[in-house]
């Protein structure tokens, strides 16, 4: 069984920046050949996918992050990083971390991330 744990989350004030980090176990040695993503959910509003990264590094982005956020992977570390910048207040969000292969779907518990001066 995959697990998915997130970590880095926190209150930032507008203009500011956090890294979230997603931590895999139970892969064995097949981490790389997942698609990893982040999706961020506020409250009274559905999911949605914030940034995704393929096993052979492609990367997607939703508009509203474009340019801001960056997604990236250390397969060396079953690690995937999401480096968020000038952050804004409707950034806020818990942020999930998400790893797919075929019929397979995983997700993380999500952190919180607050943007608020």
């Amino acid at each position: 069984q995959v697990q998915l744990v997130e970590s880095g989350g926190g209150l930032v004030q507008p203009g500011g920046s956090l890294r979230l980090s997603c931590a895999a176990s139970g892969t064995g040695n097949m981490f790389t050949i997942y698609t990893m993503a982040w999706y961020r959910q506020a409250p009274g509003k559905q999911r949605e996918l914030v940034a995704s990264i393929s096993s052979v590094l492609s990367t997607n982005y939703a508009d509203s992050v474009k340019g801001r956020f960056t997604i990236s992977r250390d397969n060396a570390k079953n690690t995937v990083y999401l480096q968020m910048n000038s952050l804004k207040p409707e950034d806020t969000a818990v942020y999930y971390c998400n790893a797919a292969w075929r019929r397979y779907d995983y997700s993380g518990q999500g952190t919180q991330v607050t943007v608020s001066a």
